[in-house]
């Protein structure tokens, strides 16, 4: 990248909204309104500081100065949370040392019908860009959305279906940035239209960025010594084939009443992203070399159509109705040189009904049903799973009673999944239950502890898996045999707020009875070693903590302190598993003064030399940010942002990505953007 270049492009996305000035002067605009209460963990709604569930949120006002990326690297770092980290355009979160199909990426509350859970190098079909609001849940009780959810949820909210009308006609938002470490340029907008009871939406994000500068060679220090070489640090390098581009449009349309909403929604997603270290060379867990011209892009599609309702009924036991139904096309294309060398293919429908209980004596309650059809095919050189048609049926309820210094919430859920595939057959029946009580001693202190036993039915690939699979560096074997995986979990929590001071804690242990991992069996096939899905007890226990500390107020003007730290230690009876990632502490202070917005945060992250076989340590690292903002209007309007990340230029390796060693994370990186709301 030369100079010249960067500038012309921070320049671009600071220009793109600075038009706007004028605009955003008009104190009328919209107030932004701060609400905890949290949709995924119950459909009636529940608040953040009241519930013995782990959530974090991230409303727009976050998102839209937020660095763009997959929805791992946008997650990353909040408690508990990192992200697989394959490429720019693959990055899944990682919940407690978990990730894959143990955690559920949702949209709007539904699945997302993609290959995302599959593989690491798969990109989920949502972008953080789309969301108005992300949700996270961290822990085994989200019986809403069943077994799958046994690491936790991730509900990516994009309010394409509006429940309500703008209050003047018409509401949006358009927003830029730019990022020098790839020559990365954002673009995004979304707007609402009210015509008496019609709302009409319509939005479109794109994102380009080219391949990412890094401080250090790509090839870790411990893999060339792994590999018997000299590692020779030739300095600062960039890490090809990283680059993405990624397109997203959508539009919906709602009918607004007294009594409730109803509406549509279509949404079509174009990818392109490149998968790093794919012509890695020695390595004994990687592929056959590859020259440049067979580098590894992939190319992401998906068509989604969309139905939600909701309706207030007007007496009887239940206060309201809901209902959702999704259905999704998505191809996931991987071109070798040019050339097409496998397609997966994901088509399916999901639906969901549910019944709100009217609020009675401070009990709240939900029942609902919730089904899937999906059929998943995979055609190519790197097919290792074979067609499987999946069909699941769960029904649930979950309730909460809330007494004025204590209560109950808890819930039930019965799921059946059967897998049809040219390799056999397989049904399975899980119960999950959970129940969890809590107390408020004072208005300031909240107390809760819950246990919850949570069932999950094996997939397509660790039942009939059987071929090499590059993205992991191995030939997975499946096991057609294997038996529900089943969790036992314990939780505490605390919420604490005395004057400025405010401390949330959660303490977990997960005991696992059939858990399912990928072990290696010591052969080798295709010349890749063989690993085989084998099931085994384990154990993850784990820490998450955050306090905040507002050391200084006037007015509207603040200073506030917090520190976050966050750890996870997993064992099974075959040794620790793999990928799991180590503690990490960190400390920011955040000051608010006017229209301007001044932080810097500190973050360590510790080594990790508790490795499964086959997998290399992670050193330690510490990396700086510091963020100002400009809002001239304290209501709304125009913000204007930049930001410096990773200041030390520190070399950044996530110990739960499966390319920590070929494709460490970007370096030092100035970013600048602008949103603007109206």
């Amino acid at each position: 990248m030369t100079r010249n270049r960067r500038l012309l492009l921070l320049s671009a996305s600071a220009w793109a909204v600075t038009a706007g000035v004028a605009a955003a002067q008009d104190p009328t605009g919209p107030v932004t309104r701060v609400d905890d209460v949290v949709v995924t963990a119950a459909p009636y709604g529940v608040a953040r500081d009241a519930t013995v569930i782990a959530v974090d949120v991230l409303d727009e006002e976050a998102l839209s100065t937020a660095p763009s990326g997959s929805l791992g690297d946008v997650l990353n770092g909040l408690p508990g949370v990192r992200t697989t980290a394959f490429s720019a355009g693959a990055g899944r979160p990682v919940i407690r040392g978990l990730a894959g199909p143990r955690v559920q990426v949702l949209t709007n509350g539904l699945g997302l019908i993609d290959a995302s859970s599959l593989s690491p190098d798969h990109q989920v079909a949502a972008d953080p860009g789309e969301a108005v609001r992300i949700e996270v849940l961290r822990g085994p009780q989200t019986l809403a959305f069943g077994g799958s959810a046994i690491g936790g949820v991730v509900n990516v909210i994009d309010g394409r279906i509006p429940d309500r009308a703008p209050a003047d006609g018409v509401e949006g938002r358009v927003w830029t940035q730019g990022s020098e470490v790839d020559d990365g340029l954002t673009f995004g907008a979304r707007a609402n239209f009210g015509s008496g009871p019609w709302v009409f939406t319509v939005d479109g994000l794109r994102r380009e960025a080219g391949d990412y500068d890094i401080p250090v060679p790509a090839e870790s220090r411990r893999q060339v010594e792994s590999e018997g070489e000299v590692f020779e640090d030739t300095g600062a390098t960039t890490v090809e084939n990283s680059f993405v581009e990624l397109t997203a449009l959508g539009a919906g349309l709602s009918y607004v009443g007294d009594w409730g909403f109803v509406g549509a929604s279509i949404k079509r997603t174009e990818s392109d992203y490149g998968v790093p270290g794919h012509a890695h060379e020695e390595d004994p867990l990687a592929p056959p070399p590859v020259d440049e011209e067979e580098t590894v892009i992939i190319g992401l599609e998906q068509t989604r159509y969309d139905l939600r309702g909701e309706m207030r009924l007007p007496s009887g036991p239940f206060a309201r109705v809901r209902a959702a139904a999704g259905y999704a096309d998505y191809t996931h294309t991987e071109f070798e040189g040019g050339e097409v060398g496998t397609v997966f293919t994901s088509e399916g429908y999901e639906g969901r009904l549910e019944l709100v209980q009217v609020r009675r004596g401070g009990w709240d309650g939900a029942i609902g049903i919730q089904t899937l059809t999906r059929d998943f095919d995979a055609i190519g050189d790197e097919a290792y799973v074979p067609q499987t048609d999946v069909s699941e049926l769960g029904v649930y309820t979950l309730q909460r009673l809330d007494r004025t210094s204590w209560g109950l919430e808890g819930g039930l859920r019965f799921d059946s999944r059967d897998l049809d595939s040219v390799a056999g057959a397989r049904d399975f029946s899980t119960v999950s239950g959970s129940l969890g009580v809590y107390f408020k001693p004072t208005d300031a202190l909240f107390l809760g502890a819950s246990i919850s036993r949570n069932g999950r039915a094996p997939t397509e690939a660790e039942l009939f898996a059987e071929g090499p699979h590059i993205a992991t560096r191995a030939f997975e074997v499946g096991d057609a045999d294997l038996d529900v995986e089943e969790v036992t979990s314990l939780e505490g929590t605390l919420h604490w707020i005395a004057g400025p001071l405010t401390v949330d804690l959660h303490i977990f242990n997960a005991d696992y009875d059939g858990f399912i991992d990928l072990v290696p069996t010591g052969a080798e096939e295709d010349d890749l070693p063989v690993f085989q899905y084998a099931q085994t007890d384990a154990t993850f226990r784990g820490l998450e903590a955050e306090l905040a500390f507002v050391a200084w107020s006037q007015g509207s003007d603040t200073l506030t302190l917090e520190l976050g730290y966050d750890t996870v230690r997993g064992e099974t009876d075959l040794g620790p598993p793999a990928r799991i990632p180590p503690w990490s502490l960190s400390g920011r202070a955040e000051l608010e003064a006017g229209p301007w917005t001044l932080r810097g945060q500190v973050r360590h992250v510790g080594e990790q030399d508790r490795v499964a076989d086959f997998e290399l340590p992670t050193d330690a690292y510490t990396t700086a940010d510091l963020f100002v903002g400009w809002t001239p209007n304290p209501a709304g309007g125009l913000t204007l942002f930049a930001e410096a990340r990773n200041l030390t230029d520190e070399e950044v390796r996530e110990h739960a990505s499966f390319l920590k060693d070929l494709a460490p994370s970007p370096g030092r990186n100035l970013r600048v953007g602008a949103s603007y709301r109206f």
